[in-house]
């Protein structure tokens, strides 16, 4: 029988791995994907991290479209470069569209000073994880995310509830402008020149992206539906900034699902070295098991050869 983790997991729809760079978390999202879809569930692995190491696990090439690994299995390596790219060109398009020509070089100066602004490459990394949540959740069965290490994932999730508000206030300002410039014309008259008051494609854009703000996070914060799994070592760092992050995920609502504390010694490792790290891993697993009672814990055996390839993700799949 999988564990009472596993089994948890395997009810939800969208999942996320997380946790300290370096422990693991590729591993572990791509066994439980494999798990998943050897099970029949139509699967998308999509990496959020910008290290990529998804194709080399697979050993298999992989891009930013869903290809197939195996049967029921599909993976995607999101590019925030590329994905910054799209969304300033989708930006440029639609100001375009709603700017007097005589702006339009000015207006291109600021979009490219934005794209090296902070925050852009995470505005856009967001922007395609909510058109996967939303567009891609009816074609898979589960979604099955690999994201960066701790920080840059909690910055990616605060983004539903920072930005929503933030483009609240954006739509408020446009309508504030639409009803001034209404009031110049009917003031003015003729002299004002047309304007197309029936359709304002700006106001159009953050509409929609407020409305798929939201939809994400509704997403995200359905504990029926998403469950965030850490993977950790039985180290002191991994530990605290877990301890951390578990918080993290409180305050926004967002629901931990368990956590996997990876590369345990197993009981047959001997020499008088591993006794000692033995010795001193028992320390951080009663940690473990005092800071993170109220989850889910499953622990996996440090193995003898690197995990790469469908075989050795399959075998994890079976000790998991």
């Amino acid at each position: 029988m999988p564990s009472s983790l596993v089994t948890s997991l395997l009810q939800r729809h969208v999942l996320f791995f997380g946790g300290k760079g370096g422990v693991g978390k590729t591993t572990m999202a791509s066994a439980f994907a494999l798990l998943s879809a050897d099970g029949g569930a139509r699967t998308l692995l999509v990496s959020t991290d910008p290290a990529h190491s998804t194709s080399d696990i697979f050993e298999q090439r992989l891009g930013n479209e869903p290809q197939t690994v195996v049967d029921n299995l599909w993976a995607v390596e999101i590019d925030p470069e590329r994905e910054v790219d799209s969304y300033i060109a989708e930006v440029k398009l639609r100001v375009a569209d709603s700017t007097p020509p005589r702006l339009h070089k000015e207006v291109e100066r600021q979009i490219d000073i934005a794209r090296i602004s902070p925050g852009a490459e995470e505005s856009a990394l967001f922007d395609r994880f909510a058109r996967i949540l939303e567009q891609d959740a009816e074609a898979y069965d589960r979604i099955v995310f690999d994201t960066a290490p701790t920080g840059h994932t909690l910055r990616l999730l605060s983004l539903p509830e920072t930005m929503t508000a933030w483009i609240t206030g954006l739509i408020a300002h446009r309508k504030k402008v639409n009803v001034l410039g209404r009031m110049w014309r009917n003031v003015a008259g003729a002299a004002a020149g047309s304007h197309g008051d029936q359709y304002d494609p700006v106001l159009q854009t953050l509409n929609e992206r407020k409305r798929r703000f939201e939809k994400a996070r509704q997403i995200v914060t359905d504990a029926a539906r998403t469950a965030f799994a850490f993977v950790i070592v039985p180290e002191r760092l991994p530990i605290l900034e877990t301890d951390k992050a578990v918080r993290a995920l409180d305050k926004y609502g967002i629901p931990v699902g368990g956590v996997f504390v990876n590369r345990v010694l197993p009981e047959h490792a001997e020499g008088a070295f591993l006794q000692r790290r033995r010795e001193r891993e028992g320390t951080y697993l009663d940690d473990i098991k005092s800071r993170f009672a109220a989850h889910d814990l499953q622990f996996v055996l440090l193995v003898e050869d690197d995990v790469v390839g469908v075989v050795a993700l399959r075998d994890l799949g079976r000790a998991l």
